[in-house]
């Protein structure tokens, strides 16, 4: 796999997650800053390391299944690694700056 094509992937993938929504919170996964990682290996695995705004967050299992459905729809992709990481811990620094307009925060 060409660097060119793990790009485009990882593109569509950020395109993607921002269709990724926690019903608790009007602003997406990848805005929010919940995103730590995002790459494709040689082998054409999608790798996603992603985090939660609190451990014990409820829609956890909604919003990570959500997410791993959206990037296996990606063509070109022979696997999903989908990663629940709390390190870092998530601040609402992480948010860019259209969510935390959004949110109130700015």
């Amino acid at each position: 796999m060409t660097q060119e094509e793990k790009l485009k992937i990882e593109e569509k993938a950020v395109e993607l997650l921002r269709t990724v929504y926690d019903p608790e919170i009007p602003v997406d996964i990848y805005s929010l800053g919940l995103i730590y990682r995002i790459e494709v290996d040689d082998e054409a695995v999608l790798h996603v390391d992603m985090t939660m705004t609190a451990p014990n967050c409820p829609m956890a299992d909604f919003l990570m299944e959500d997410t791993r459905i959206k990037l296996e729809s990606i063509a070109g992709i022979k696997a999903v690694e989908l990663k629940l990481v709390f390190e870092p811990e998530w601040t609402k620094d992480m948010m860019s700056e259209e969510a935390k307009l959004d949110l109130g925060f700015l």
